[in-house]
This record gives C-alpha cells, sequence and structure tokens, in this order.
C-alpha cells in the first residue's frame, strides 16, 4: 500500500514545558496530518539522551526520555493545577534543555513523592513485565547519582557486578531506584496511550533505533560479555564510520563495538530483545547505520579521528533468521545512507527490507544515481529530507550555482522563484511531488519541508557537538503547510 508520512521528532512538538511531549499537542499533530491524508508520522528515537542531547547517544536503549513526560496529563493527586502552572516555560521556538532538565525533573520528584498504594501496585506490575531492562537501568542510575555515570570508575564490586555489592546497593538505594521505576512507568504508560491515540486514527508510528549504545549506560554495564571489552572491561576498539558526504572527516561515534562471535553462541538474545522490544514501541521501525549489521567500521580506542580503521564483518543473516523466530514478518526499514558496497546492497536485498533515498543526494551528475526519483524501486522509503540533512530550502540556498540551476531545471521551478519560503514555496513543493509521483511505496517529508523553512530550522548537523534537536514548531508552524495541496498529492498519487 502506497503511504505517505511526516517526519517530526517529538521535542519538536508543541507543549507549554519547553520541549514537546505525549500531551495535547501531540494528539493535535495527529489530528492534523491525519486530516490532510499522511498515514505515517516517523519520529526519532524516544529513549534517553546523552551527549549533545542527542536521542542517538542516550544513556540507556530501552529507558524512555523522561523530558517527554506530560506534566499537564499527571493525576490531580500527583500534582495540583497550580503546581503543573509552575513547571511551564516559555520557550515555543527552541527547546532549552538546561531548563527544561530541572523543571521537569522537580516536577516528576514531587509527583513520586505523593504516589499512593493504587499507584504503587500499577508501578510494582509495569517492573515485573520490564525486569530484563529496568532493573539494571534503575540501579545504574541511582548509584550514577552519587558516583558518576562512568561506571568504570565504581569501586570494583560495583563495576564487576559482584551480587553480593549489587543487593546492598538495591537496599541502600531503594527510595531512588523506586524513582526511576515510577519516571519509566509515566513515560510508557504515557507513550502506550498516545500511540494508541494515532494507531485509532489510521496514523502508524514510525520509530527509529540506534544500531549501537552508549559505554556509559546500563546496557554495556549489565551485558559487558556481548561487547567487546577487554578483562577490564574497557572497549578494545569503538565504532564510527569514515569520511562519507555527511562529514568529510568521517565521524567518530565512540561507542564500544559487539563482540558478534559471543553473541552469536547466544543466538543474538541481547540485540533480538531489543529489536523485540522496539517493535512493540512502535508499527514500524528504522534501524540506524543498518550497514554495520553487514559489515561495521572498527576504529583504534586510541585513534582521535574515524579516518583510521578497518571494515569488519557483522552477524549478517544469521541475526534476521534469529529475529524471525521472535517476531515474524517484522515491519523494519534499514537505514542504507552513507558508504554502500556491493555487500551491502546484497544484503539489503537478502533481508527483504526496504531501504532509504533522500532526493538532495541526487544531484551529482551520474542520470543512474540511486536517490533520483525515477530511479527509485518499490520496496523503498523515499524522502525529500531526513533528520540529518539540511531542509530543502536551506540546501538550495547553499548549493554552488551551476549545481542549483541543474537542481532547478531537474524539479521545473524557475531561477525567479525558487527561493520564496514558506507555505508558497514552489521549490519544496515541486521536489515533494516528484517524490510522492515515485514508485516508492512510501514518501516521507520533514515537517521542515511541509512549511518551506530554511536552515535556520535544521534538526541536526552531523559531527557538530552543540545546537543541534532544538527545532520546535507551534500553531503557527503548522498554518504554513498548505494542507489542500499535499492533500491533492496524496490523493492523485494514490498515497
Amino acid at each position: 500500500m502506497r503511504k505517505a508520512g511526516v517526519l517530526l521528532p517529538i521535542f519538536s512538538l508543541m507543549s507549554e514545558y519547553g520541549i514537546g511531549d505525549f500531551g495535547g499537542g501531540a494528539r493535535y499533530f495527529v489530528d492534523f496530518i491525519k486530516q490532510i491524508g499522511f498515514k505515517i508520522w516517523q519520529i526519532l528515537p524516544i529513549t534517553t539522551i546523552g551527549a549533545g542531547n542527542s536521542p542517538y547517544s542516550g544513556i540507556s536503549a530501552y529507558a524512555g526520555n523522561p523530558l517527554f513526560v506530560d506534566v499537564s496529563g499527571l493525576d490531580s493527586n500527583l500534582l495540583s493545577d497550580e503546581e503543573k502552572n509552575g513547571f511551564k516555560i516559555n520557550s515555543p521556538y527552541r527547546v532549552d534543555y538546561n531548563a527544561v532538565k530541572e523543571l521537569k525533573g522537580r516536577a516528576l520528584k514531587l509527583a513520586f513523592s505523593r504516589v499512593d498504594d493504587d499507584l504503587k501496585a500499577k508501578i510494582q506490575s509495569f517492573r515485573a513485565d520490564n525486569s530484563y531492562w529496568l532493573e539494571d537501568y534503575a540501579l545504574f542510575m541511582a548509584i550514577a547519582e552519587e558516583r558518576g555515570i562512568e561506571w568504570a570508575t565504581w569501586s570494583d564490586d560495583l563495576k564487576f557486578r559482584r551480587a553480593d555489592a549489587l543487593e546492598k546497593e538495591r537496599a541502600r538505594l531503594k527510595d531512588k531506584v523506586d524513582y526511576y521505576f515510577f519516571e519509566q512507568y509515566l513515560f510508557y504508560t504515557q507513550w502506550k496511550e498516545l500511540k494508541a491515540y494515532a494507531n485509532a486514527r489510521g496514523v502508524e508510528i514510525f520509530g527509529d533505533m540506534p544500531i549501537y549504545v552508549a559505554y556509559n549506560s546500563p546496557d554495556v554495564w549489565a551485558n559487558a560479555n556481548v561487547f567487546s571489552l577487554d578483562e577490564n572491561l574497557v572497549p578494545t576498539e569503538v565504532a564510527g564510520v569514515p569520511p562519507d558526504y555527511f562529514a568529510t572527516e568521517g565521524q567518530l561515534w565512540n561507542n564500544p563495538l559487539y563482540d558478534w562471535d559471543k553473541m552469536s553462541t547466544q543466538n543474538y538474545e541481547w540485540f533480538v530483545s531489543r529489536i523485540e522490544h522496539s517493535l512493540k514501541l512502535y508499527d514500524i521501525l528504522r534501524i540506524d547505520h543498518f550497514r554495520g549489521l553487514c559489515e561495521y567500521w572498527a576504529v583504534p580506542v586510541t585513534s582521535k579521528t574515524a579516518k583510521i580503521g578497518v571494515w569488519k564483518k557483522g552477524p549478517g543473516m544469521e541475526l534476521w533468521k534469529a529475529v524471525e523466530k521472535r517476531v515474524k514478518n517484522p515491519k523494519i526499514v534499514a537505514e542504507d545512507l552513507g558508504i554502500i558496497d556491493d555487500k551491502v546492497v546484497a544484503y539489503l536485498e537478502e533481508t527483504g527490507f526496504p531501504g532509504m533515498r533522500v532526493m538532495q543526494f541526487g544531484f551529482d551528475g551520474d542520470r543512474n544515481n540511486i536517490h533520483l526519483p525515477y530511479n527509485y524501486s518499490k520496496n523503498t522509503y523515499a524522502y525529500t529530507a531526513t533528520h540529518d540533512n539540511n531542509t530543502t530550502l536551506g540546501w538550495l540556498y547553499e548549493l554552488d550555482s551551476d549545481v542549483r540551476a541543474g537542481v532547478l531545471d531537474y524539479i521545473e521551478v524557475s531561477e525567479h522563484e525558487w527561493g520564496i519560503g514558506g507555505r508558497y514555496c514552489k521549490s519544496t513543493k515541486a521536489v515533494a511531488k516528484l517524490i510522492m509521483q515515485s514508485s516508492a511505496d512510501v514518501a516521507i517529508m520533514p515537517l521542515q519541508d511541509l512549511t518551506g523553512y530554511g536552515a535556520d530550522t535544521r534538526t541536526n548537523i552531523p559531527g557538530e557537538p552543540d545546537g543541534n534537536w532544538e527545532f520546535r514548531a507551534t500553531l503557527n508552524t503548522l498554518d504554513d503547510v498548505d494542507g489542500e495541496y499535499y492533500r491533492y498529492l496524496i490523493t492523485k498519487y494514490g498515497r
């Protein structure tokens, strides 16, 4: 079935609490895109955030970002209306992470102090259902409050997870551990309700799973045996990618790499469980840096850049055979951008998963470029731009004039009209038309392209550590979407 969707992260939604959340703004957005005819809402990872506030460097592969909890939706016996108003932040256009973390943290801790027996019973049930990740997460975070998140510096008893030491800490830090159970209960309860709301209106949630996890995380601390670590639990090599069109210096991510040989002896249990969990969170799952499951770039732990490294063999099809035993016909999309060779192409074809095409990458002068719309196959998710790209209008402004002239000729927009932004932006509408009429089963546009906005609304610049993940939409932003035009395209091209 041909469909169209909108890409907008949760943090970019409208709310009165300084960051998008699972409240009324999210439901309004679902209704808004549904009314136009979009059937998919793509988001970025909703797990905890890490360095640079990036959703791709989270502290946990499982724990949800507590900043997304809707304070206004908390029961009145947890927070009064007056107290809820006191936690509001006037920051409608950009996420003020420092203020949000401080105020929302205070709000949730105040609410936690008022948990009654009925709510305790619900939290206990949630805890039992999610014990396979929640117990380690809550204990890790409680210990980290005192000792810092760098678990390799903890005492050997805790670093090496000796059972008696863990039990002593769990008892000593009981209140702090219980807070993290409460926090995650709120997150998962509200997320489940929001997803049900979207699904009931015919909108699928398209989620995202980073391939790697952070070293300073409960995932590595509690599962050191499936990572490439030495006897002192220090990484022997780290993750990254060599130079490509996203970053000329490459990207040194510094995540620990998986020990796929060890994991294969366990039938890839840890990774399969993570995929299974993610497919319960979302209707469709994008796996970031999918090529790393075929071959991955291993960088020496002492290297200062990702230019130095070697390609090593990933788990290949063995992983998907293990997944199929647990999840039949998983709806997975492979992020196959960047450096893709024939091995990766063959691997993706063997999985049967759709890949991604981004029109901005199509203009290198090669008419066989796979990112040009007339070359799209059906089993494809086609994009005007992703969260890592500039907006389409911003991209056009930054192009060399000769390249831009070729793009404008391709999209059939004149030199005199292309640069007008906003609701009447002809260039972004022309690009949208091309991906909508293409053979790709799914066409996706970031909200910033639907509105014809420029580079100042870009979500992320790969390789830049600061100033990303901050764009927020308002009601005025949605007014800049020409809903009638996009409804026309969706109808005309069978989406």
